[in-house]
């Protein structure tokens, strides 16, 4: 490798007759980066905000285990909405911008270095090095190196979830070229996302997990580097973070105006409606809301009426999450796509958000909703290129008509739209009985809704008793989460209501989600259990893009192919973040891909409270 020989702005760039070397402060997925190596701060936070005060949130549901890398256990960041509050027990990772730890509030496929001082990389994108931070520390004081990442990557490709064995897949081997650099040579080239990937790899400290069981569950809070650590636990119900004063990140340019509270109270509630309630008392500082109808008419309390208490409504760019009803098709009941469709059919959103919503919602008709991924119109440009070569393996209504979801008119299931999905399921074999839709073997058409959160009981139960008229014996099961935790991770359901996280630059979770090589992986996210050869290369295609517009095309037409797949019914999606908070915080502003609330400070006149 010929060492850099001409100096761009904040690039690098060496020439060999190989390739085009290229060193930076970040990394650009497609394009350039939005803030050059000069930068101080980022756009949206105020580089001077005070430190000092509490932080009183909470968290939904509860937790067996800090150490959230895992296949066992469950840990607070998985929890609803954990992320957005900026704090957790996730390790730094080798860059921010993309991923969970700190994504990115005003570039949708961007990532600047954080224990990564700089990143370098082949023009053909075969292999990347991460140049650390000399000045990078765990909390213990002990210089974070290129043999902790090594030790990272080997250690959640063996014992880690089997969501990083996909994310790192394509990795062929990573070289330790000395304490401060590291190279992953990738098993082809042209992968330009794998460095966005690589660059979300946490940091974990090998010195103090070399003589522990990675794999299992824990309350002990695990070493780690960032802004804040974890000094108090009650397992199950609390956690406290307090902020490191000699934290080795303080003064970088991605942290500046961030992580603005000494100390951050966590409590867990397994109830949404007593978490309110406490809210309402003052027990804590945020409330993300999620139910429409609480949203509508919960929040004529007397804080909110004097203005201690702001109830805001802030729209965001963010790329709504995945959210539907999944049909398992491992299971024979959902083979037929005629049921899928059928099923899906009797769904009666209109009145749904009319009825509980306060018509608060959209009815969502992609898996990438608020998105410019979403596939809402007829195949055209590259997309239509793209689906081209499988017109003979897709409906060929895909090719010349939008996809389209059922429409009622806030009323009842229309009459016409009751005969088709009648029709559909006679056409796989179902017939009406005096005992129900049964088969020709004289077996009930019979599935269960599995679901963990009882406050959905009441939204569904309306489906239900419009697919019993029509026959179909169809009920709602709630369990608690551990056991909902060991059935999906088993696939040990018939439907689910289940939601997907969605990014700014579709990747690697898509094969997760929908790659047929994860439909028999326990604790995949492949929870329909697609196995189609067209999704299988579609998602080929969309990790080998090379420009946004290539990354569009496939991820639209991807969202074409599985609606006409029917593996899901989609239900629906808001376009803007619902908190209430105290009178207490400050901020700049609300940047469109992210809330924000790791850039929050404390008033002047609250910084002793």
């Amino acid at each position: 490798m010929i060492r850099p020989l001409l100096l761009i702005s904040s690039l690098v760039l060496s020439t060999t007759a190989a390739a085009t070397i290229s060193e930076s402060h970040g990394y650009a997925q497609f394009g350039v980066l939005k803030y050059p190596a000069s930068f101080t701060h980022f756009d949206w936070v105020n580089p001077e905000a005070p430190k000092a005060g509490t932080l009183r949130i909470m968290a939904n549901g509860t937790f067996d285990t800090l150490n959230p890398y895992t296949f066992k256990g469950s840990s607070p960041i998985s929890t609803p909405n954990f992320g957005q509050y900026g704090v957790s027990e996730l390790n730094e990772p080798l860059m921010v911008g993309t991923g969970q730890y700190d994504p990115s509030g005003d570039e949708a496929t961007s990532s600047y270095g954080l224990i990564a001082k700089s990143v370098e990389y082949s023009e053909d994108r075969s292999w990347v090095v991460f140049n650390l931070r000399p000045e990078a520390r765990f909390h213990d004081g002990k210089p974070i190196t290129a043999y902790d990442v090594a030790f990272s990557y080997r250690t959640l490709l063996k014992d880690g979830h089997p969501q990083y064995r996909t994310a790192l897949q394509e990795v062929q081997r990573v070289d330790i070229l000395n304490r401060h650099r590291i190279r992953f040579v990738f098993k082809r080239s042209g992968n330009p996302l794998l460095i966005l990937r690589l660059g979300e790899l946490p940091v974990l400290p090998q010195h103090y997990w070399k003589n522990r069981d990675f794999k299992a569950t824990t309350f002990e809070p695990p070493l780690g580097s960032g802004p804040y650590r974890i000094t108090q636990v009650r397992p199950g119900r609390s956690l406290v973070f307090e902020r490191v004063k000699d934290y080795w990140g303080k003064d970088l340019a991605v942290n500046r105006g961030k992580y603005n509270f000494n100390r951050v109270e966590v409590e867990f509630y397994r109830d949404a409606d007593v978490a309110f309630e406490a809210f309402k008392a003052g027990e804590f500082d945020i409330y993300i809301e999620h139910q429409a109808k609480n949203w509508s008419t919960g929040y004529d309390f007397p804080a909110v009426a004097n203005g201690s208490v702001i109830k805001a409504q802030i729209a965001h760019q963010i790329p709504t999450q995945t959210q539907g009803l999944f049909m398992n098709t491992r299971r024979g009941t959902f083979a037929d796509i005629k049921v899928r469709e059928a099923l899906g059919l009797m769904f009666n959103f209109e009145w749904t958000n009319r009825t509980l919503f306060n018509n608060a919602y959209s009815r969502s008709t992609s898996y990438y909703p608020n998105s410019e991924f979403s596939a809402t119109d007829l195949p055209a440009g590259r997309e239509f290129l793209t689906l081209s070569p499988y017109r003979d393996q897709l409906p060929p209504k895909l090719f010349t008509q939008p996809f389209t979801v059922s429409k009622t008119d806030g009323g009842g299931v229309p009459r016409d739209t009751l005969r088709k999905a009648l029709g559909l399921l006679a056409e796989a074999g179902w017939k009406f009985t005096d005992r129900g839709l049964t088969n020709n073997a004289g077996q009930p058409l019979r599935f269960e809704i599995l679901l963990v959160n009882p406050n959905l009981e009441r939204i569904l139960q309306p489906y239900i008793e419009d697919l019993t008229r029509i026959g179909i014996d169809a009920r709602l099961r709630t369990v608690d989460r551990a056991q909902y935790k060991q059935r999906l991770d088993q696939f040990d359901f018939d439907m689910i209501l289940m939601t997907l996280n969605q990014t700014l630059s579709p990747g690697l979770e898509q094969w997760q989600y929908f790659h047929s090589s994860q439909a028999s992986i326990r604790g995949s996210k492949n929870y329909a259990g697609i196995a189609n050869p067209v999704v299988d290369n579609l998602l080929n295609q969309l990790l080998a893009a090379k420009t946004r517009d290539d990354q569009v095309a496939a991820t639209k037409a991807l969202d074409r192919v599985l609606l006409w797949q029917h593996y899901m019914i989609p239900n629906w999606f808001l376009n803007n973040h619902r908190l209430a908070y105290r009178n207490r915080f400050a901020f700049v502003t609300t940047p469109p891909y992210t809330l924000g609330l790791r850039a929050w400070w404390l008033k002047p006149s609250e910084k002793t409270q």
